[in-house]
C-alpha cells in the first residue's frame, strides 16, 4: 500500500520521481484545452473519493480536474455527508470506502484522522491537508521553483510569518530535497518543536531574506480563527509583511510564493504578489500537475 501522508514519510527518490513526472505531464499538456484528457489515462476505470472536512477551492478543483484528465471519476464528499468520527468511526468508514473506491484523498483537521483512515483503508490515502501539514502544496512549490530557477538543492528558502502546517511540510521538504530553510517570525508563532533541526531561525526579516532564492508567505489568520485571534496575529506579524523593500534584500532573481488564498496587503503587498518575483499563479496551477503525479505514484500507474 503506497500512501502519501507526509513528505518526510516518502522516500527522497520517490519524491524526485513525482516532481519529474509532474513536469513531464505538464509539458505533455501544453496548448491543450483544459478539459481534454491526457493521452495517457492510467486512472481509466478508477474512482477517487475526495473528502473535505475543511472547505477548499484549489485542493478540490485541482484534484477533481486531475482525476478527470487522467481518465478517472471522482466522488466529492464533505465531512457532514459522512459524519466522520461521529455517526461512524474513521476505521469503519475507511473499511467501507475501500470496498467502493480505488483511492482516497482527504482534507481534514486533525492529523490522527487521516492516519487512522490510512491505517484501516485497503486503498491508498493522500493527505490533502491537516492542521499539522500540507504536503501536496509543497510538492507543487518545489515543482514551481525548479520550473523557474532549476534544482532546489542547496538553495536558500525563507519563510516569513507563522510556523504553521504549510511551513511544517516545507521543513520536511528541506531535508528530503536538501535545501536551506530559514524561518523568520515572532517567537510565539514558532514551528512545533518536532521540526527542530530542519530549519534555521532569524528573527530579523531583513537579515533573514538576504541572499534568498525564494521568499514564502502565508495567510496570517485561518478562516476559523475568532476575531480576537485575528487582531493578536496581526499585531504579532505586522513586522514580517513581505513588501517590495523586503524583496529587494533577496537575490535579484529570487522568487516569491504564497499558497493562496491571500489577504492582500496583509502578509504580502499586492505590489509583491503581482510583481516580477511572484510565481503565485504558476504555483496554484502546479497543484494540478503535482497531485496527478502523486496519484499515479500511489496507484503505481
Amino acid at each position: 500500500m503506497t500512501h502519501f501522508l507526509d513528505i518526510h514519510k516518502t522516500d527522497a527518490s520517490d519524491l524526485r520521481r513525482i516532481i519529474d513526472n509532474a513536469h513531464a505531464m505538464k509539458t505533455a499538456r501544453a496548448g491543450r484545452p483544459k478539459g481534454a484528457p491526457d493521452d495517457d489515462r492510467p486512472l481509466e476505470g478508477h474512482i477517487v473519493a475526495l473528502i473535505f472536512e475543511k472547505p477548499s477551492t484549489r485542493t478540490r478543483i485541482s484534484f477533481d480536474v486531475g482525476v478527470r484528465q487522467l481518465g478517472g471519476q471522482t466522488m466529492v464528499l464533505s465531512g457532514a455527508d459522512m459524519q466522520l468520527g461521529h455517526g461512524e468511526t474513521i476505521a469503519d468508514t475507511a473499511r467501507v470506502l475501500s470496498r467502493y473506491v480505488d483511492l482516497i484523498m482527504m482534507r481534514t483537521f486533525e492529523e490522527d484522522t487521516i492516519l487512522e483512515m490510512a491505517e484501516y483503508a485497503d486503498v491508498p490515502v493522500i493527505n490533502g491537508l491537516t492542521n499539522r501539514t500540507h504536503p501536496c502544496q509543497i510538492m507543487a512549490d518545489v515543482m514551481t521553483f525548479e520550473e523557474h530557477s532549476g534544482p532546489i538543492k542547496g538553495k536558500k528558502v525563507v519563510w516569513c510569518g507563522d510556523g504553521n502546517n504549510v511551513f511544517a511540510s516545507f521543513a520536511h521538504a528541506a531535508k528530503q530535497f536538501d535545501f536551506d530553510l530559514v524561518f523568520t517570525g515572532p517567537e510565539p508563532l514558532d514551528p512545533e518543536p518536532a521540526l527542530s533541526g530542519l530549519y534555521r531561525v532569524e528573527r530579523n526579516p531583513d537579515i533573514a531574506v538576504a541572499g534568498a532564492d525564494l521568499v514564502v508567505a502565508d495567510t496570517w489568520v485561518s478562516m476559523h480563527d475568532p476575531q480576537s485571534a485575528r487582531e493578536r496575529r496581526h499585531n504579532q506579524l505586522r513586522g514580517y509583511q513581505v513588501n517590495e523593500a523586503l524583496m529587494e534584500k533577496a537575490k535579484p532573481d529570487s522568487l516569491f510564493m504564497h499558497c493562496l488564498p491571500a489577504h492582500r496587503d496583509e502578509e504580502a503587498t499586492s505590489a509583491v504578489m503581482d510583481g516580477p518575483h511572484s510565481v503565485i499563479f504558476d504555483e496554484a496551477e502546479n497543484r494540478l500537475h503535482a497531485q496527478k503525479a502523486i496519484m499515479r505514484h500511489c496507484l503505481g500507474v
